[in-house]
C-alpha cells in the first residue's frame, strides 16, 4: 500500500527524473574533464582555466539538468514554481561563479606564460598589469550582472525599479554624485590597463615618496615605499595627477653623485679614482660614467659624477658606493682641499661684520 502511494505521488516521477538527470550530468562532467585535460595538456592557458572551473562545473551541470527536469514537470504540481525559482537562482549564482573562475583561470594562465621574475621583465610586467586589471574589471561586471539577473527573477524587483525611476529627480543626482568615484576608478582602471602609465613592479615617485607598485586593484593602487610602508592611492590619481615613473620603458637608469671640493682640488686624479670605483663595482652596467664640474660658488666647486645601472635599486647602491669612495679618497690623499671656510691673513672683514664667538682665530668653525 505504501509502495503504491509512493509510486502514485505527483512528485515521484519528477524526483526520479531529477536523480537520473543529476547522475547523467555528473557522469558527463567526469568524461568531459578527462577529454578536455587530454586535449589541453600542452596549452598552459587553457589547462589552467580548466583546473579553475573544474569544481564549479561539477555544480553547474547538475543544476542545468535539474532545471530542465523542473521545467518539464506539470505546471499544476504543488510548489513546482518555487522549486523552479530556487533552482534558477542557484543556477544563476553558480554560472556567475563559473564565469568568475574561468576569468581567474585565464588570467593565471596568461601570467604563468609570461613570468615576471626575469631580469628583463618589462614585457612580462606589461602583460601582468593588463591581465590583472582587465580580469578584475570583468569580474566586477559579471558580479553586477549576476546580481541583477537574480533580482530580475523576483516580481517585486521590477516594482522597486519602477519606483526608483519615478523618483529619479533628487535621488538620481545624489546617487550619481555618490557613484562618481566608483565609475571614475572603473574608467581609470581600463585606461591603466590599456595605456599602462604604470605597471606592477614599476618604480614610482609619488607625493614625494619613492616606491614600487605592489598591487593594482579595481579601485586603488598599493605602492610599497622603500622603508616597507604602503602608500594607497586611488586609480584615478594616476590619470589626473603627475607622477614620476622610473621604469616606464626600461629599468635602466642614470644615477648622479654631487661632491663639493675646494678650488685647489686637482681633477685628473679624481677622475681616475672615479673610473676605478665605477669599473670595480658589480652594480655598474657598463654603459656610461663621467665626472664634470657642474657649478662654482664663491667658496667651492660642485663636482657631478654620473654612472648608469640596470635598475633604480642598483643605481642607489652604486651612487652610495661612489660617493663613499670619492670622499674616502679625498680624505686620504687631498684632505686640504675638502670644503672649508677660511680667512687668509690680511683679508679685511666686511663693514659691520665680526667673527662669531665660536670662531677661533684660524677661521675654522669649532665642531662638537
Amino acid at each position: 500500500m505504501t509502495k503504491d502511494m509512493l509510486l502514485s505521488h505527483p512528485w515521484f516521477a519528477p524526483c526520479l527524473s531529477a536523480l537520473i538527470a543529476v547522475a547523467v550530468a555528473l557522469a558527463a562532467h567526469s568524461v568531459a574533464v578527462l577529454v578536455l585535460r587530454r586535449i589541453t595538456r600542452h596549452t598552459l592557458v587553457l589547462n589552467t582555466m580548466l583546473v579553475k572551473i573544474n569544481s564549479v562545473a561539477r555544480l553547474v551541470l547538475p543544476l542545468i539538468a535539474l532545471q530542465i527536469v523542473w521545467q518539464a514537470a506539470p505546471d499544476d504540481l504543488r510548489f513546482v514554481d518555487s522549486v523552479r525559482h530556487l533552482n534558477g537562482l542557484l543556477l544563476i549564482a553558480a554560472t556567475t561563479w563559473l564565469a568568475v573562475r574561468a576569468i581567474n583561470g585565464l588570467a593565471d594562465g596568461i601570467i604563468a606564460k609570461h613570468p615576471y621574475d626575469a631580469v628583463d621583465n618589462l614585457q612580462a610586467r606589461r602583460v601582468l598589469t593588463q591581465t590583472r586589471v582587465l580580469a578584475r574589471t570583468a569580474i566586477t561586471m559579471l558580479l553586477v550582472a549576476g546580481a541583477a539577473m537574480m533580482l530580475m527573477t523576483f516580481p517585486g524587483a521590477k516594482q522597486v525599479g519602477a519606483s526608483l525611476l519615478a523618483s529619479a529627480g533628487v535621488n538620481g543626482i545624489v546617487a550619481g554624485l555618490a557613484a562618481k568615484p566608483v565609475f571614475s576608478n572603473l574608467i581609470a582602471g581600463l585606461q591603466i590597463a590599456l595605456a599602462q602609465p604604470i605597471r606592477i613592479a614599476d618604480v614610482l615617485v609619488v607625493e614625494g615618496e619613492w616606491g614600487r607598485v605592489e598591487e593594482i586593484t579595481g579601485t586603488f593602487v598599493v605602492l610599497r615605499i622603500w622603508d616597507d610602508r604602503r602608500l594607497i592611492l586611488p586609480l584615478s590619481y594616476f590619470i589626473e595627477k603627475p607622477f614620476q615613473n622610473w621604469t616606464r620603458h626600461s629599468a635602466q637608469i642614470l644615477g648622479s653623485v654631487f661632491i663639493y671640493a675646494d678650488y685647489g682640488m686637482p681633477l685628473a686624479p679624481l677622475r681616475e679614482e672615479v673610473e676605478r670605483l665605477v669599473k670595480a663595482s658589480p652594480m655598474w652596467d657598463g654603459r656610461f660614467f663621467n665626472l664634470q664640474v657642474t657649478d662654482a660658488t664663491e667658496r667651492t666647486m660642485q663636482l657631478r659624477v654620473l654612472c648608469t645601472a640596470a635598475s633604480s635599486s642598483l643605481a642607489f647602491d652604486l651612487r652610495c658606493a661612489v660617493r663613499e669612495g670619492v670622499i674616502d679618497f679625498m680624505q686620504r690623499e687631498y684632505a686640504q682641499f675638502l670644503p672649508r671656510m677660511r680667512i687668509e691673513d690680511g683679508d679685511a672683514m666686511p663693514q659691520g661684520r665680526k667673527l662669531p664667538d665660536s670662531m677661533p682665530p684660524s677661521g675654522i668653525p669649532q665642531t662638537a
